[in-house]
């Protein structure tokens, strides 16, 4: 049975929101010198989730619209980000965010563009942008550089099969042609990225992916044990390091629509 992409992690928003990487402040350093970012600027963030990277926007200042279409993402982002008087909440897609035309300074997409029908994606971001606006596709890329990586990824490929796991980074099944369909002439960043894990925080990580078992489902029980072995092996002083290369990739839509 094909899982709905707008449904499959109504039952992770909790491992979601604590366990998933925020990512890097020199991402925000980056937009004000490079592409006139400023505090002023209005930002949607599609495909928002449980709101890790409208926090980046939102604790300087940035009206961020938060649009998610998944209702359980959705509401634990209004609960955790109710502090911030700037955070709007939109129930809507990338196909359909429901903004206003030429509304946003910046439209960003974090660990989602992979779930949206790009045609129709691309239409709508550039509807809503404002003339020289900017559209960035933002990852956190896990890197299989050390030893204890490398078993992680073992780990996903044996237990996350059934599940439509592929070893293959998400920016490498999409590529460069699938990426400059979208964006047209783009350019790209990289910043170095990580978490620290005590057991609890790498199984929340593991199991905040959609691709994986949750409790009650076949191979749930054999993963968990095959975790423990891996962070057992590799711990230092009660953690493992989990590692991340951060991918962004922007361009200006309005000059190719």
């Amino acid at each position: 049975m094909t899982i709905d992409p707008k449904a499959r992690f109504s039952r992770r928003a909790v491992y979601y929101s604590k366990f998933r990487p925020r990512y890097p402040e020199a991402i925000r350093g980056f937009m004000e010198l490079e592409l006139g970012l400023t505090r002023e600027s209005i930002v949607a963030d599609v495909g928002s989730g449980t709101g890790i990277l409208s926090e980046l926007f939102l604790k300087q200042g940035n009206t961020v619209f938060a649009v998610e279409p998944n209702q359980e993402m959705r509401i634990t982002a209004e609960r955790l980000l109710s502090k911030y008087s700037n955070f709007r909440s939109v129930e809507g897609s990338a196909e359909d965010t429901t903004l206003p035309s030429a509304s946003v300074d910046f439209v960003m997409a974090g660990q989602a563009f992979h779930w949206f029908n790009p045609i129709q994606a691309k239409v709508e971001f550039a509807r809503i942008l404002k003339p020289k606006g900017w559209v960035l596709l933002i990852w956190n890329v896990r890197q299989v550089s050390t030893r204890f990586m490398q078993e992680y990824e073992a780990l996903l490929n044996e237990f996350a099969s059934r599940h439509a796991f592929t070893s293959r980074t998400t920016t490498e099944r999409i590529g460069s042609e699938g990426l400059r369909n979208f964006l047209g002439q783009y350019n790209e960043k990289r910043f170095e990225n990580s978490q620290v894990f005590d057991f609890e925080g790498l199984k929340g990580r593991l199991l905040s992916a959609s691709y994986v078992p949750l409790s009650g489902e076949e191979g749930y029980d054999g993963m968990l044990a095959e975790l423990r072995r891996i962070f057992n092996s590799y711990r230092k002083n009660g953690t493992v390091t989990f590692e991340y290369e951060t991918e962004v990739y922007y361009s200006q839509l309005y000059e190719q629509t």
